[in-house]
């Protein structure tokens, strides 16, 4: 019986991992609270201020997964290469909105899975929209354990009180978060930043106008009346350079001509 518990300890000992989060800004801090509370995790930034003052470093114990969550740029597949070099995980997960296919590059260059997750929320109540949402996943079909990686990330999320859903392709998931995300939301408010020009031309008051279309949206739920404020920020107009659409760069074009005409 003592070799049983002996061999059970054992094995256990040599099933410990950890996971390290790689950028503790709005995304990277929530997430490492989140995991946490039932995996042992371990934060990384370059602004050492960020890095949590109770953080303890586990070096023996072997990494499973890289949380990637630092902003993109044009050295972020590099960065990510070196990153793995380090760090020597299991496989990697990418938390950033990024450009698409990015995923599939960074694939082609490692040994080990790479899984995109893209993350939805208002980063002031970041923790109450990551649990609201579903953490959606995905990763190429080729990538090597492919299972392993799948299941022991929806365990981690589960575990951490994420709901999770994978979808078929990372450049799906990569696409629907600029296009159907953040876009989405910018050309609704562009129409309201146009209706607005409209509106003050015409010298009509902006929200008796809109009524007009108030119980339109009560029934039907296409008809959402927006802020027609400028779009500021580092979500909406960044997001775009990462797809350069013509169509979708009209976002960007409107509310310039928006803020020229109000005089923001």
């Amino acid at each position: 019986s003592i070799n049983l518990f002996f061999n059970m300890f054992l094995k256990l000992l040599l099933d410990l991992k950890k996971d390290i989060i790689i950028g503790l800004g709005e995304i990277g801090i929530v997430l490492y609270k989140l995991f946490s509370k039932s995996f042992i995790v371990e934060g990384f930034d370059i602004n050492p201020k960020l890095i949590p003052k109770n953080l303890k470093k586990n070096e023996l114990l072997p990494v499973r997964f890289l949380h990637i969550c630092i902003p993109y740029t044009k050295n972020f597949n590099s960065q990510i290469l070196k990153l793995e070099k380090k760090f020597h995980p299991q496989g990697i997960v990418i938390h950033s909105t990024i450009k698409p296919s990015t995923t599939s590059n960074v694939q082609r260059k490692l040994q080990i899975p790479v899984i995109y997750s893209a993350t939805r929320g208002v980063h002031k109540r970041m923790l109450k929209d990551l649990r609201r949402y579903t953490k959606f996943f995905a990763i190429e079909n080729n990538a090597p354990n492919k299972k392993w990686a799948c299941t022991e990330f929806v365990k981690l999320l589960k575990k951490s009180g994420l709901k999770t859903k994978q979808m078929s392709s990372p450049i799906t998931l990569e696409l629907g978060k600029i296009v159907c995300d953040t876009s989405y939301y910018g050309w609704l408010i562009n129409f309201a930043q146009i209706s607005k020009i409209i509106a003050d031309r015409e010298k009509v008051d902006y929200d008796e106008m809109w009524s007009f279309s108030n119980e339109i949206h009560k029934f039907l739920s296409n008809r959402p009346k927006m802020f027609p404020g400028f779009i500021g920020g580092h979500c909406v107009i960044p997001n775009l350079e990462l797809l350069n659409d013509n169509s979708l760069n009209q976002i960007k074009q409107i509310n310039n001509l928006f803020k020229k005409i109000s005089n923001i």
